[in-house]
């Protein structure tokens, strides 16, 4: 049985957004995946946001979710690293 892929929309915010220079992208994961594996891909094209990979929150569709929170075609997920000042 062949996995669905799923397409979700990632919003880049702060460290994520200058180290991809867009305010978003478009990726696509097997049906059920967990969002953290969204980090996981980011940080692999771009190892320099792993300092940030144990402090970013995880939002899908504007709530707050857990890392292992599964995603569905059509998410939008954020990732919200630390910012700082003010």
């Amino acid at each position: 049985m062949s996995q669905e892929i799923i397409q979700v929309t990632v919003k880049l915010f702060a460290a994520y957004q200058e180290a991809y220079g867009v305010p978003e992208l478009t990726l696509e994961f097997p049906a059920g995946t967990p969002v953290a594996a969204v980090r996981d891909r980011l940080l692999q094209a771009h190892p320099e946001l792993a300092q940030w990979r144990d402090v970013t929150r995880f939002g899908i569709n504007y709530q707050f979710v857990d890392a292992d929170t599964p995603l569905q075609a059509g998410d939008e997920v954020v990732l919200i690293p630390p910012v700082s000042g003010g």
